[in-house]
């Protein structure tokens, strides 16, 4: 499905790798469905993830990853597309509905949590009474492809600001809270 509204977190995930210099640094894990590359971000470990499965039963492959990686939901991302966005809108939502997304749905059930912070990639509403299938799973317009870099960029900037930040915070959090060992 790659090139679809479906795939544009994929693509995200694609040019983050490709930004980090690990772009060929792809293995399969064929135990969790999916292609990996482990690396560091701001001091903390990371393993970017490209499940292999149909998007609507990729979940099985992020509980997959979150039991051999000892992930917390909440220390998980998901990057996906958005049809209540407009095309080139990009947030970060943490929890909350997965709004009919079927792939969204399926990692919460399979890992009994929404607390996942979670990209979300706007491509809009189909226009002209096209069916929202045939405008997911259909390819961008030559305009909308055209402003697919910025938007792609735009979602790298944010994971990687956020992840900054998430950094950041825990390392003044772990500070914060040692024992001074010169205080009686």
């Amino acid at each position: 499905m790659a090139g679809t509204r479906h795939s544009i977190g994929m693509a995200v995930v694609n040019l983050l790798a490709r930004k980090l210099n690990i772009a060929d640094q792809w293995k399969t894990d064929k135990k969790i469905g999916a292609d990996l590359i482990h690396t560091q971000i701001c001091g903390t470990q990371v393993v970017l993830m490209k499940p292999c499965q149909l998007m609507n039963v990729n979940g099985t492959s992020v509980a997959n990853a979150a039991v051999k990686f000892f992930l917390k939901p909440e220390n998980i991302y998901l990057l996906h597309d958005e049809l209540d966005k407009p095309l080139g809108k990009v947030s970060l939502k943490f929890g909350g509905s997965a709004r009919g997304h079927k792939g969204v749905r399926s990692c919460f059930a399979c890992l009994r949590s929404d607390t996942m912070t979670r990209l979300l990639v706007g491509i809009g509403r189909p226009a002209n009474h096209c069916s929202v299938e045939w405008h997911v799973l259909g390819h961008f317009t030559k305009t909308e492809q055209a402003l697919l870099p910025d938007i792609l960029e735009q979602g790298v900037d944010l994971v990687l600001s956020h992840i900054k930040q998430r950094t950041e915070s825990d390392i003044s959090i772990r500070t914060a809270t040692k024992q001074n060992p010169y205080k009686s």
